[in-house]
């Protein structure tokens, strides 16, 4: 019976093995929702299966849930990857996980229903459903850990084993089928009071289910022809972040504030971040210098060449500024033709120096569609002498401004 029971166990993982692949080597005439559903479809049956379904194999009981199933749908989860990337991937594992933290829920209400018995000696399990809730969210938590390990790793291993694709996936599986054959264990321990045996057998069988699924999937890449050779160049760091989601969060945090134009930092980021910027240096006793930085005719310019010429001379003018700042400086766009620079820990001398300097490259390297130069005009201003809140650096920073252009602009005004 052990013998034909590993048959069966062969055959579950055969037919596993063949009809996923199928699926996502077609996701192009199917679509890859298919296979995505697919997994998740399947993950129900897989978690009840590894709670109360084991059979006696020649060494060990064992359930093909945890050994066929499971096993299968980590190296399909590498797979995906593999063929698409981290941003892709991410989409079962988080769906997975959505989907059965709201079965708890569900399940949670649902044992507050009064139920009906319409087929006699048969009632509703609603214990079951809870504990297998439960289960899927630990099993669906675990996978999210293995899923991040095992793609992680994929890539590591690329630096040593280039060009045995079948060698990287084994040693994915075997390292991370044992991690999460203890984590699951101790769940199944603890809610079903599952003996070592159990352990033992289902490591056991990954570990053979890890070199069937490894030596399937290499001879699939390799006969797809798939370029699996030429591995991301790109650091371990940056698919971390795709993985998490956290590439989003970045983007979002880099784009809140931000004028979509020139890339400066809005007027709402000013009157943030200048605030805080008076408090440390408040508080360092140490000086903040401002500069208000207005292109010169800018109106001309608008109107000899049109506004798009005219967004581009701004885009220039603060990727020349941004060329000069130190990594604590700031450039905000004030308004229109109008920029805002910060620089804490400069005292007045050095920032009139510094301000030179800036109005002196955007002379130099911004010009107009005719090959004029675009100058600036800045005022400057600078605590303790100008005041020490924002605003009264700020306006009289202003104040200067209007005086360099009453100057023949072009020029730095800073008393």
């Amino acid at each position: 019976m052990p013998n034909a029971n590993l048959v069966l166990f062969i055959g579950e993982a055969l037919v596993y093995v063949a009809a996923m692949i199928g699926l996502l080597h077609l996701r192009a005439r199917l679509g890859l929702g298919v296979f995505v559903a697919a997994l998740g479809v399947m993950h129900f049956i897989e978690t009840y299966l590894a709670a109360v379904f084991y059979v006696q194999l020649p060494f060990g009981v064992i359930s093909p849930g945890s050994a066929v199933l499971f096993s299968g749908k980590l190296m399909m989860i590498l797979l995906l990857y593999v063929k698409e990337d981290a941003a892709t991937v991410r989409q079962p594992i988080y769906g997975l996980l959505a989907g059965n933290f709201l079965t708890v829920a569900l399940a949670l209400l649902l044992r507050r229903h009064d139920t009906v018995d319409i087929v006699p000696g048969r009632t509703a399990d609603i214990a079951f459903i809870d504990e297998m809730g439960w289960l899927m969210v630990w099993g669906t938590t675990l996978l999210y850990f293995d899923s991040l390990i095992i793609i992680l790793l994929y890539e590591k291993l690329g630096r040593w084993f280039r060009r045995f694709v079948t060698v990287r996936f084994l040693i994915c599986g075997v390292t991370v089928l044992t991690f999460d054959q203890v984590g699951f264990y101790a769940a199944l321990h603890w809610v079903n009071d599952a003996p070592a045996d159990v352990f033992w057998g289902g490591w056991l069988a990954k570990m053979l289910a890890a070199p069937f699924f490894a030596v399937a999937i290499g001879f699939y890449l390799n006969a797809s022809r798939h370029p699996f050779l030429a591995i991301s160049n790109r650091p371990l760091g940056d698919i971390f972040n795709d993985l998490t989601f956290r590439e989003r969060y970045e983007d979002l945090l880099s784009r809140s504030g931000q004028d979509t134009l020139t890339g400066a930092l809005d007027r709402g980021r000013f009157e943030l971040e200048g605030h805080q910027m008076m408090r440390e240096a408040a508080a360092a006793n140490a000086p903040v210098s401002l500069m208000i930085i207005d292109v010169d005719h800018f109106k001309d310019v608008n109107d000899r060449f049109g506004h798009l010429e005219g967004d581009r001379v701004l885009q220039k003018l603060v990727e020349t500024v941004k060329e000069k700042l130190r990594p604590d400086d700031r450039v905000f766009r004030y308004g229109g033709e109008e920029f805002v620079l910060l620089c804490p820990g400069i005292a007045h001398a050095e920032a009139y120096a510094r301000a030179e300097d800036i109005r002196l490259a955007v002379s130099g390297r911004v010009t107009t569609p005719d090959g004029g130069p675009v100058t600036a005009s800045i005022g400057l201003s600078s605590t303790l002498a100008d005041g020490t809140g924002i605003h009264e650096l700020l306006s009289q920073a202003d104040i200067r401004l209007y005086a360099a252009k009453g100057s023949g602009r072009n020029c730095v005004v800073g008393r």
